[in-house]
């Protein structure tokens, strides 16, 4: 046996508060289960955030820690309140961390990996962050200098971080979906639509999208009439108020649905998709070559997701539309993509050129390096 494999692997993950965060975490997490079985690895996550649900879902342990965002103007008084939990969340996770005594620790973004990688580095444990974004978020950026390895989804990230800490791994993104063996017409079919019409797919991420919602509301005429059908996830957020609004319309070729559970089949289903500009969300779309109509957030930290969408409209690999200009364009441009089937291949073929494939494989070796 290889002298290291009998010693046992001990990892903590660290980071969440959105899928995009959740979703490379677990996908790191299996990977190294799937390389080194006996291997131990504690989640910590903050507490009253989604990934609490969804990691011990996904079937791993989870600790949380009261750290929360600042307010903003940061002279808020509410933050003083904020600034104690960190620090409390701080010399939870020494603890912490001095109870499991990981070999390694791994930081996705989110409140949680700044306390948690920070103690990490206080106690000398090796550390490796992913960045998902073409843009590095707040946490990353102060952890950067002490890591010793930085695993990224884009080129040119060297303006963030040491080149040398630095490698072009991609994201990883939901097994699931790559794993999907259903056809087009079954995938179409199990959501009660026509394999015979072209299908636009309408996501707004886990909690849905306003603006998203707001541009199928106000063009239910063009809805009626494009001769095209809609699978929309409004999110669970707005879904009664929407389904309050469809009231007494006949609309069989708009499929509503507050969250889609099996997004391997919707993806499938789909010729054409509209989503926000999320990273996991962008590197499904690589990974699967599907045509998209990115529509990025404006309330994200350094809007971060319109960089994200910028780096692939400018490749001819998705066609950007601003939030504040999607409700008047938006659902008209989709209808005329989906009809347009040379549009779509050349989206189709250039998206796929910037997938970044087997991208948890190479951060959990990373990873098992390090705790060597």
């Amino acid at each position: 046996m290889h002298k290291d494999m009998d010693k046992e692997l001990r990892v903590i993950i660290s980071g969440g508060g959105t899928g995009g965060h959740i979703f490379p975490a677990v996908s790191i997490a299996n990977a190294i289960k799937a390389l080194r079985p006996e291997a131990k690895i504690l989640f910590v996550g903050a507490l009253g955030r989604m990934e609490m649900q969804r990691v011990p879902a996904a079937g791993y342990e989870i600790k949380g820690l009261p750290i929360r965002g600042f307010f903003r103007p940061l002279w808020k008084p509410a933050n003083i309140g904020v600034a104690f939990d960190y620090l409390r969340s701080k010399w939870q996770a020494k603890k912490l961390l001095r109870q499991f005594r990981p070999d390694v620790a791994v930081g996705v973004g989110g409140y949680a990996s700044s306390a948690a990688l920070g103690a990490a580095n206080s106690l000398g444990i090796p550390t490796l962050i992913q960045e998902q974004n073409s843009y590095a978020g707040l946490a990353n950026k102060k952890l950067a200098a002490k890591a010793a390895k930085i695993c990224v989804a884009y080129e040119g990230m060297e303006r963030f971080f040491p080149k040398e800490k630095i490698l072009l791994t991609g994201n990883p993104v939901r097994q699931s979906l790559l794993e999907t063996t259903i056809s087009r017409d079954d995938a179409i079919r199990s959501f009660g639509l026509d394999p015979a019409r072209k299908t636009i797919l309408l996501v707004g991420g886990s909690l849905g999208a306003r603006t998203v919602n707001e541009s199928v509301l106000q063009h239910l005429d063009l809805v009626k009439e494009s001769g095209v059908q809609f699978i929309w996830q409004t999110g669970k957020y707005y879904n009664a108020a929407i389904n309050e609004q469809l009231k007494g319309q006949e609309l069989p070729n708009l499929k509503v649905m507050d969250f889609i559970t099996d997004m391997g089949a919707a993806y499938r289903a789909a010729d054409l998709v509209i989503s926000r500009a999320g990273a996991s969300s962008i590197s499904e779309f690589c990974l699967i070559g599907k045509p998209v109509i990115l529509v990025p957030s404006p309330n994200v930290a350094e809007d971060h997701q319109t960089k994200n969408a910028l780096a692939l409209s400018t490749r001819d690999a998705a066609i950007y539309v601003k939030d504040s200009e999607a409700p008047a364009t938006l659902l008209q441009l989709a209808v005329d993509t989906v009809s347009n089937d040379e549009k779509l291949k050349s989206l189709g073929e250039n998206v796929l050129k910037l997938a970044l494939p087997d991208s948890a494989n190479i951060i959990a070796n990373e990873v098992i390096k390090l705790a060597k």
